[in-house]
């Protein structure tokens, strides 16, 4: 069974560009351009994984991170950023996101996060019923 990654960029060209890195592994990667689109796609679709850029044209990955653990199936978030130093990726991992890509992409390191966080069990949501 292969794991399915959303991909939210405005960038369509790194979409295609994952894509082909990933197509030896058992991954799906789906692609949206921005949050709006993504919530669409995460209230029909359980996704194992969410790779976001950092910055959106409609929020930003905290927003993305707050969609992914308010779902009925709480999902991995990994952010992308080309300026991803020592300092974003500490941030965003003391936020809860699973990692931080830099981009450029270097295909040894996509691959093997993308496929550690999919391989990890499912995430247990924080939210008791009352």
């Amino acid at each position: 069974m292969r794991s399915r990654i959303l991909f939210i960029s405005e960038r369509q060209e790194d979409a295609r560009h994952l894509t082909q890195m990933l197509h030896a592994l058992p991954l799906k990667l789906e692609h949206v351009a921005s949050l709006d689109l993504a919530r669409t796609r995460l209230n029909r679709q359980d996704y194992d994984v969410i790779l976001t850029e950092a910055a959106l044209p409609d929020g930003k990955w905290q927003d993305v991170l707050h969609l992914a653990r308010d779902g009925p199936r709480a999902t991995e978030v990994i952010v992308t950023d080309p300026q991803a130093d020592a300092r974003f990726w500490a941030e965003a991992l003391n936020l809860g996101a699973y990692d931080l890509l830099a981009q450029p992409f270097y295909e040894p390191e996509v691959r093997r996060i993308l496929y550690n966080a999919c391989s990890r069990p499912p995430l247990q949501t924080s939210r008791m019923d009352a």
